[in-house]
C-alpha cells in the first residue's frame, strides 16, 4: 500500500512522491525500468563528467544512488527483522569523496548500481505484509518498511531527473 502523507518525517515527501505506484512491488518493479533505461543512456565518455565545479561527476552521482540504496535497505532490513533502535544518518557529501569513483569505469559503477537494486527487490520481495507494516526510529521520525521502499524508488528516481536536467 501507498505510504500515506503524514504517517512518515515530511523530509520523505520529495522521494515519496516521485513513486507514483500504489504498491512497493510495482514501485520497485517501474523504477527498476527508469534505472535501466536512464543508465543506458549515458553516453560512455559522460563517467567524469560534472556540470559544474565542485557537483558530483556521474559516477559518483550513481555511486551515491547506490550507497544511499544500501543504507536505506539497511534500515528497512533491521526495521523488518523487529529492530526498531533509532538508525544514524549518514553524510551524502563524504561518502561520495570517499566513493573512488575517479578510479573506476561507468560499467562497473553501473553494474554495482544494478546489482544494489536487484538485492533491494530480492529483500522487498521477502517481506510480508505485516513486515512491511512495522517501523522504527530514523533522526528526523518514526518510518515503515513499506515508505522505506518506496523512499528509496523516490530517492533513485530524484536523481535520475537531475542527471537528466543538468548532466545529459
Amino acid at each position: 500500500m501507498r505510504p500515506v502523507q503524514g504517517t512518515y518525517p515530511p523530509f520523505l515527501e520529495t522521494y515519496i512522491s516521485k513513486a507514483i505506484e500504489d504498491n512497493i512491488f510495482a514501485a520497485l518493479k517501474a523504477n527498476t525500468q527508469l534505472l535501466e533505461a536512464f543508465l543506458k543512456s549515458i553516453p560512455r565518455d559522460k563517467g567524469d563528467y560534472a556540470y559544474a565545479p565542485g557537483k558530483w561527476t556521474i559516477k559518483q552521482l550513481i555511486l551515491h544512488i547506490s550507497d544511499a540504496e544500501r543504507i536505506f535497505s539497511y534500515r528497512a532490513l533491521r526495521f523488518g527483522r523487529g529492530d526498531a533502535q533509532q538508525v544514524l544518518p549518514f553524510e551524502e557529501n563524504d561518502y561520495a569523496k570517499n566513493s573512488n569513483a575517479d578510479k573506476r569505469t561507468l560499467a562497473s559503477v553501473i553494474e554495482e548500481l544494478l546489482a544494489v537494486r536487484k538485492a533491494t527487490t530480492l529483500l522487498f520481495e521477502s517481506f510480508s505484509e505485516e513486515t512491511l507494516s512495522l517501523k522504527g526510529n530514523t533522526k528526523m521520525g518514526e518510518v515503515s518498511v513499506n515508505t522505506i521502499g518506496f523512499a528509496i524508488c523516490g530517492h533513485a528516481a530524484h536523481h535520475v531527473g537531475v542527471a537528466k536536467e543538468r548532466y545529459l
